[in-house]
């Protein structure tokens, strides 16, 4: 790894959202050196005379794994990641809070039937994966720091004024905006942790961060059961309606805050000295085997979407992917299946609390471990066949205890796929950065349209057994296993060069050079350790 930045040289370099901001047309007629703590422009390609010789000559002094490089991530872990965790834990309360609702009486006081619920659940799904993609196209133009918590800002405040809805068509309203809304959080999120973490340290981080996904069900569980149990009935209004109120008016408060704290890419955030800046882009650089020596090149919107439409991979990690969100959807009914198991309806919440924290848990021990062998692909189909052997247990027994337990180490195992998933997936579809970016959204918006159909996998009809959801969550996880235990041999017969004119151009590689650049990239990613990773040469092993 410590040889690699002699040889980048010689390699075009790889654009993205986080590579050299934009100079403006001040700087592009001056003679001064490009000042990389200003960003007027995502979209323009920096002047040739532009560049920023500190910017050079760090690149070529590169050595991965010093002590100044553990500082620099240790900063970012302390900044970045803790502010995205929770940011996204806002977003899963106020997207979840709707099962909360719904065990403390929101169906008998608005006379939802169980088809009513279910769409009013899976409304947001639409409206949600209308907007991921368009949501990270226009991520890749803004800074993260404004967008992400404008958009915070406004979700919170559509959770806020479903406290006053009196109608099924005002929730079904209300939830669909909701969904476009809250698209760019997940989605961007990612895209923004893969700008700032090598390919060595990301798995670990988008497992912390997926932790925000789980334990925020624990925290919505506790919150749910504070607020409903001290604020029923008060001023006339059931809990549930203050419920929405609360979380809402929580979400707008912390917006205002995390504008002040979100970093944004690498060159283009004051949170971080020049040198750190420096340091954060160069790292990158040498990561994705990119070069400072050519100019700025990037996909357009559409060359990006096309990019991603025409890599085969795309549809298997959407495959397998569809496969893990609808078995998932087990989380907006396990409030209600506790409730057929003879909880009151504050039990309820409280003990779905065990549930999350035991995924949580799961998810950090096995992206430490996934990450320290560098391998994707036998740790996503462990997880999957563990959850369909516990929901083959859940499906064959009743005893209350024994399917408690098993709710929660299924929890952990789902739970824990999706980071894995979605990792694999940033490897292998890692260049351009704005291909990326587009493929995570692309990916994660199409299979959320599975909550159309799974919400609709446990009528209440069928409690406390939920055969239908429980042999349907048993098949999935049991194909999703088999997938991802085969994909890697799939991929080893395709063709690694760029597959459109789009990637070939912003590559700067054409033909054979395009297959090779592509193929070091890609082999990382398949059975092999991720190259620079902990037991690599010079990985930093964070």
């Amino acid at each position: 790894m410590a040889e690699q930045p002699a040889a980048q040289a010689q390699t075009p370099r790889v654009p993205g959202a986080p590579g050299p901001a934009a100079a403006g047309p001040e700087q592009a007629s001056s003679s001064k050196p490009w000042d990389p703590s200003v960003q007027t422009d995502l979209t323009a390609p920096p002047p040739p005379d532009g560049w920023d010789p500190e910017l050079e000559r760090a690149f070529e002094a590169y050595v991965p794994g010093t002590e100044e490089e553990r500082r620099l991530v240790r900063k970012i872990d302390l900044l970045l990641l803790p502010t995205l965790w929770w940011m996204y834990v806002l977003a899963q309360i106020d997207r979840s809070n709707i099962a909360n609702a719904n065990a403390a009486g929101l169906s008998q006081d608005l006379g939802l039937s169980d088809d009513d619920y279910a769409l009013v659940v899976s409304i947001f799904f639409v409206g949600y994966a209308i907007m991921e993609v368009p949501s990270n196209l226009l991520l890749n133009r803004w800074r993260p720091s404004l967008y992400l918590t404008t958009i915070m800002g406004v979700w919170g405040a559509c959770v806020a004024a479903m406290s006053t809805a009196g109608s099924r068509e005002h929730f079904l309203v209300g939830r669909f905006f909701l969904g476009c809304i809250e698209a760019g959080m997940y989605p961007g999120a990612l895209f923004i942790l893969t700008c700032w973490y090598k390919r060595d340290e990301v798995g670990k981080r988008f497992c912390v961060f997926a932790t925000s996904g789980t334990l925020s069900q624990a925290l919505g569980g506790i919150i749910a059961g504070g607020i409903i149990a001290n604020l029923d009935g008060k001023n006339g209004w059931p809990g549930w309606r203050w419920l929405f109120l609360v979380e809402g008016v929580v979400t707008i408060f912390f917006a205002f805050i995390f504008v002040f704290v979100l970093p944004d890419y690498p060159l283009g955030t004051r949170r971080f000295s020049p040198e750190e800046r420096r340091l954060a882009h160069v790292r990158m650089l040498v990561d994705r085997r990119a070069s400072t020596k050519t100019g700025e090149a990037r996909l357009t919107a559409l060359e990006s979407v096309l990019a991603v439409v025409a890599d085969p991979r795309t549809y298997a990690f959407l495959v397998i992917y569809i496969l893990n969100t609808t078995a998932m959807t087990i989380s907006y009914f396990i409030p209600a299946t506790l409730r057929s198991m003879g909880y009151t309806q504050v039990t309820a919440q409280w003990m779905t609390v065990p549930i999350w924290v035991s995924a949580s848990a799961a998810m950090l021990v096995i992206s430490y471990f996934s990450d320290r062998t560098g391998d994707r692909r036998w740790y996503v189909a462990g997880c999957m066949a563990a959850a369909a052997a516990c929901c083959g247990v859940c499906l064959g027994t009743s005893a209350g205890a024994a399917r408690y337990a098993m709710l929660c180490l299924l929890a952990g195992a789902l739970w824990t796929a999706t980071p894995q998933i979605l990792t694999w997936a940033s490897e292998l579809l890692a260049l351009p950065d704005q291909k990326r970016s587009v493929a995570l959204a692309l990916i994660n918006s199409f299979a959320t349209l599975s909550v159309l159909w799974g919400s609709r996998l446990w009528p209440s009809a069928q409690s406390p057994a939920y055969r239908t959801g429980f042999s349907a969550v048993t098949s999935m996880a049991a194909a999703g296993a088999l997938a991802a235990a085969l994909m890697p041999l799939a991929f080893a017969r395709l063709s690694t060069a760029p597959r459109t004119a789009g990637e070939a151009r912003v590559l700067g590689l054409d033909g054979a050079a395009a297959a090779a650049s592509s193929s070091v990239v890609d082999a990382s990613s398949v059975d092999a350790p991720v190259v620079g990773g902990p037991r690599g040469k010079g990985g930093s092993g964070a």
